[in-house]
């Protein structure tokens, strides 16, 4: 049977106390005041002290006997620890100092490969700069190729400045293969002493950092503050190696590189360049090409200030017509007001008495100015609707017009960025300067947007 303790709680009850009369006895109301619960015994209480009693000596036990364990355990532990950190340690220092042999090597060799470079290159230096030359020119060209697509709507047409642009690709596309065939084979050689030094250089980089993280490794302590546990330190990452497949890979680099070096030196000895002369026929393309959009800019111009003098003169008659409406509006108002009147009026000497409701000659011309009236209104309605949808009508105009001249400006814009571009082609590079904005009084004209009430455009 378990025994409760002496700190248990009683049970809750659900009984109201209720106020007691002040006329009941004493002793009655004494008796109601004890409170209820369960009542423990005497031995009871004896049993629960000893109960807890021997609780606390058995955990007691417990706990010096872990304690005891613990301490072995973390003797061993810290032998264990220092002897495999010292180790690792050792074993850091000697990866540390095989990464450090071949970081050398390769440091040689990729000096020398850079000089074998250097030296290949000075074989066709003028090949690759009348190469590069034609580079600049394409690229030039595509660029204004590709500003121009960027013009909207009608402005979207194949005028002499595209043919022009088209022709001028294909001359230097050509002027490209005549000098790629001259330099093929330098340019081959180069490529592979390239991609050897790539590999040289990759391999370089790839030991200089684990040079570097193996170091940062070695300086590692319990003290250190970037020390923190990581998910899953143990497993193996995707993409390691063996040591002996690093080793050939390194050797396998060095190797290589060594017979591209060689087989450069052969090539230098026996190239003889043969430029073909193409600069004459790709500096007239380029003239007809600046010449052609000189001329596309003037007609543009052209166009943009004609439209410009449409928008000016249909401004102004969009302000007539709404001051002319205006009026309108007010003298319909006081037609309005006017008719009211004759209404009232009329209505008034409805109620005259007897015989005095006759049709007199106030009462004909009552009734002539209204129906007077009501002809005006209509008139002057019919008016108005036929004026805002003049009004409407010029605002669409206008809108037409302004969409116009932001089309126009846009194109402008591009066709000078171009001209701009084209700059390059005979400015030297260390001087070139991009003029921008230089077409400052169209840039980025957005069409003025629909006033209230009026017809809005979608």
């Amino acid at each position: 049977m378990q025994i409760p303790l002496l700190h248990d709680k009683p049970p809750r009850t659900n009984a109201t106390s209720v106020p007691l009369p002040s006329s009941r006895p004493f002793s009655e109301m004494a008796a109601l005041s004890v409170k209820p619960g369960q009542r423990f015994t005497v031995p009871d209480w004896d049993t629960n002290a000893r109960l807890i009693s021997a609780d606390a000596e058995s955990q007691r036990s417990v706990s010096h006997q872990i304690r005891q364990e613990a301490r072995a355990l973390r003797s061993e532990t810290n032998n264990q620890a220092k002897w495999d950190e010292h180790d690792n340690q050792t074993r850091l220092a000697e990866r540390i100092s095989s990464v450090n042999r071949w970081k050398e090597t390769l440091d040689k060799c990729l000096a020398d490969i850079d000089e074998e470079i250097n030296a290949l290159a000075k074989v066709k230096e003028a090949a690759e700069r009348a190469l590069q030359a034609k580079n600049l020119s394409l690229d030039v060209a595509m660029e204004c190729l590709t500003l121009r697509d960027g013009r909207r709507a009608i402005d979207v047409v194949m005028d002499p400045v595209e043919e022009e642009l088209h022709k001028e690709v294909k001359v230097i596309d050509k002027a490209k293969r005549e000098l790629q065939q001259r330099v093929h084979e330098a340019f081959e050689q180069l490529c592979l002493l390239q991609e050897a030094r790539q590999q040289l250089s990759f391999d370089h980089r790839g030991k200089m950092e684990a040079l570097e993280i193996d170091h940062t490794c070695l300086s590692l302590s319990v003290n250190s503050p970037n020390i923190s546990f990581k998910v899953n330190p143990t497993r193996i990452p995707n993409g390691s190696t063996a040591v002996d497949e690093w080793e050939q890979n390194s050797q396998y680099n060095k190797d290589h590189a060594e017979e591209e070096m060689k087989a450069s030196t052969k090539l230098r000895e026996a190239i003889v360049l043969s430029i073909a002369q193409t600069n004459n026929e790709l500096e007239a393309q380029r003239v007809a090409t600046e010449f052609a959009l000189r001329k596309r800019i003037r007609d543009m111009e052209r166009a943009y200030d004609e439209l410009k003098w449409q928008e000016q003169n249909t401004l102004e008659e969009i302000a007539e017509m709404e001051e002319d409406i205006r009026r309108l509006e007010e003298d319909l108002r006081r037609k309005m007001q006017d008719l009211k009147v004759a209404h009232s009026r009329l209505e008034t000497r409805s109620y005259r008495p007897n015989v005095e409701l006759c049709r007199d000659q106030v009462q004909y011309g009552l009734t002539d100015e209204v129906h007077q009236l009501e002809g005006s209104i209509r008139a002057l309605k019919l008016k108005l609707a036929e004026a805002q949808d003049a009004l409407d009508a010029l605002y669409r105009q206008l809108h037409r017009v302004q969409t116009d001249m932001a089309y126009k400006a846009h194109s402008l814009v591009l066709d000078h960025k171009c001209m701009d571009s084209r700059r390059k082609l005979v400015v030297p590079a260390e001087k070139f300067v991009p003029q921008v904005d230089s077409f400052n009084r169209t840039t980025n004209r957005v069409p003025s947007p629909p006033r209230a009430g009026q017809l809005e455009l979608g």
